[in-house]
């Protein structure tokens, strides 16, 4: 097994990202670069000497340089509530044009967008931020969330905004099949080993990847290494199919990959499941993988029970686009 140190996840996603429905609903200017782009669930680039008609293009939100009182902000509305634990203030590229400082309020509302009487409240005073650099803050404030608003002062530019936290879903699924690994569902990853090239929260991600960065792919291992993910199922289930989707991985993807599964009731801490993982039992043995193709399994191991917890074992390191795992909820 790969000796990389452990990622740990904890079950937390990306509220931010555009393809759970996140959507800006208000910034104040986005001169130079377009606000939506802040929330683009892959990675920001830079394309040298590439210019539009306001000036630089620029992979984020940016606005032109303030000459009255005041600062910039945007709104954005969550595509599910949630409570917010991390957050990640993103100014990669911007080198020079970065905001001085900035901060983060946040309301719940029931309407789309909040009016007069919402109440919004500061979960990240004034940080001052370094030009093309990652701002990771821990947010406190445990409050469940519906929008949140990054000020940024007194203008500029950030690539990305990202919002970890616990998403809240409210449904009822009955004893209908439905993706037990769907984000939209309430699926959500708990630790992996390795995510060097794509972001282990890819894999539940709605839809086909869009590219070989929209799914979860780790760095080339060497010797007798393989990588793993643990994810936490949107609710206990009986499977009956499995599908391992391979799209867009033509050279790299995975040699042969293995499902383990339990179903865990209680607080455990994210140490312990790593731990027990490997002793899961098995639900797919190890198969044999193809590039850019979707594979379907029947689970044939553990028919008749319930599972809530799966680990995905991929021989010896690669990437996968998606994971689908279709069952009757329970």
């Amino acid at each position: 097994m790969n000796k990389n140190k452990y990622i740990f996840l904890n079950g937390l996603v990306d509220l931010a990202q555009s393809r759970l429905g996140s959507k800006i609903i208000y910034k104040t200017d986005e001169f130079f670069a377009p606000a939506k782009r802040i929330i683009n669930p892959w990675p920001p680039v830079f394309k040298e000497g590439v210019f539009d008609k306001h000036g630089k293009w620029m992979d984020g939100w940016e606005t032109r340089r303030k000459r009255t009182k005041g600062h910039d902000y945007l709104v954005l509305k969550l595509g599910k509530p949630g409570k917010i634990h991390k957050v990640d203030i993103d100014t990669s590229y911007f080198n020079g044009n970065q905001p001085s400082k900035v901060s983060l309020d946040a309301c719940f509302s029931r309407t789309k967008s909040p009016n007069k009487n919402s109440k919004w409240i500061n979960i990240l005073k004034k940080k001052s931020t370094k030009p093309n650099s990652h701002h990771f803050f821990t947010i406190k404030n445990r409050s469940v969330f519906t929008h949140v608003r990054l000020n940024i002062f007194p203008d500029g530019g950030v690539a990305r905004l990202r919002i970890y936290g616990e998403m809240i879903v409210n449904k009822k699924f009955g004893k209908k099949t439905i993706n037990l690994t769907s984000v939209l569902n309430g699926s959500t990853p708990i630790a992996c080993n390795n995510e060097h090239f794509g972001r282990a929260e890819n894999i539940l991600a709605p839809g086909s990847g869009k590219n070989m960065g929209d799914g979860w792919e780790t760095r080339r291992s060497r010797g007798k290494n393989y990588d793993w993910l643990i994810l936490k199922c949107a609710t206990s289930g009986k499977i009956g199919k499995i599908q391992i989707d391979t799209h867009h991985f033509k050279g790299n993807y995975p040699n042969k990959c293995s499902l383990q599964a339990a179903n865990l009731n209680g607080k455990i801490s994210t140490k312990n499941i790593i731990n027990k993982s490997k002793n899961w039992k098995l639900l797919l043995n190890k198969v044999k993988l193809n590039p850019h193709k979707k594979h379907n399994f029947s689970n044939r191991l553990m028919k008749n029970k319930k599972i809530n917890y799966i680990r995905i074992n991929i021989y010896p390191d690669g990437g996968i686009s998606r994971i689908r795992v279709f069952g009757k909820a329970d």
